[in-house]
């Protein structure tokens, strides 16, 4: 496991962004939180969302949802709620400024990435995008309400206007909605934030939530390890303790996933990424490194949750 590390710092040392870095540092080196969050506000614009390549696989300088979700991620990871601090004001801001919303949710895509340098999936199409596309539903609209609840006033409109719409979402699934693996993703956030919150709405029931999303997040996980190349579920994308209430359900093919993230580890210290762009592909060579320093800091993240660093 120290081989295993050693070739990831090596390689996030040499290849991620000053973000990224910061991220690690303060992971594994007892970096600070301020230092993350220098890193982070540079991506912050003038309206409090999110833009300029933050997600790696859209470069779009403009804030929109995902983006702002890709930072509301990194708070989640390193543990800062500040209601004070300019991040998560800023956030507020531009979440209650009615940009890319609808009374559903917010957008999954917005026009301004076809401007830009993109992935496929982000590339937006005024004829099958409605705003908010039916297919991908709550990504990121879950993690972004499980923020607004975590953090708002709750006399203030934006907090209603969350606490709405997640009773919206979670009567998806409690009809048996279909939801992908990440929009399930989506969910588990929220749910972290209705917990941290103590959310007393009757609507809302955590156990039941907890339950509903044991069983989805147990049928999401490819059990199939030899599809595992390609582009599939597995543990770490939901959790990554063995305190998690989905570590049980799942034990033995999280346990395993540690034995696969260190054998599938690349001589230059990182791992393959499974997924490519069809354009951009200059772009594309310096996103893949980003996300290959990503995935680094969370494969040792698993590593370390699971008792195994």
């Amino acid at each position: 496991m120290n081989t295993t590390y050693s070739k990831a710092r090596i390689f996030v040392y040499r290849n991620a962004r000053p973000l990224d870095i910061a991220r690690w540092q303060y992971h594994f080196e007892d970096g600070s939180k301020e230092s993350v969050l220098t890193a982070l506000t540079v991506y912050q614009n003038e309206d409090g969302g999110f833009g300029h390549a933050l997600e790696p696989d859209l470069w779009n300088p403009y804030s929109s949802p995902i983006t702002t979700a890709s930072a509301v991620e990194i708070l989640r990871e390193i543990g800062f709620y500040d209601l004070d601090h300019n991040i998560i004001k800023g956030i507020l801001k531009f979440l209650a400024s009615g940009a890319f919303y609808t009374q559903k949710g917010w957008f999954q895509k917005i026009s301004s990435n076809n401007d830009f340098p993109h992935a496929p999936w982000w590339g937006f199409s005024k004829e099958k995008e409605a705003g908010f596309n039916s297919e991908w539903e709550y990504n990121p609209t879950a993690v972004l309400v499980g923020f607004i609840l975590k953090t708002a006033d709750k006399k203030s409109d934006i907090y209603k206007t969350g606490l709405r719409i997640s009773i919206e979402a979670i009567k998806k699934i409690k009809k048996g909605g279909v939801i992908d693996e990440h929009e399930i993703g989506c969910y588990c956030r929220l749910l972290d934030c209705l917990v941290a919150a103590n959310i007393s709405d009757k609507q809302l029931d955590i156990t039941e939530i907890s339950q509903l999303l044991r069983t989805a997040i147990h049928n999401a996980i490819e059990t199939d390890i030899d599809k595992w190349t390609g582009y599939v579920a597995k543990p770490s994308q939901y959790f990554n303790t063995r305190d998690s209430i989905f570590y049980a359900d799942n034990k033995d093919i999280a346990e395993y996933e540690c034995e696969y993230i260190v054998k599938t580890q690349l001589d230059d210290g990182s791992w393959n990424i499974p997924w490519n762009w069809s354009d951009y592909i200059e772009e594309w060579v310096i996103s893949k490194n980003w996300w290959k320093s990503n995935c680094a800091i969370l494969n040792m993240l698993y590593l370390k949750g699971l008792g195994k660093l």
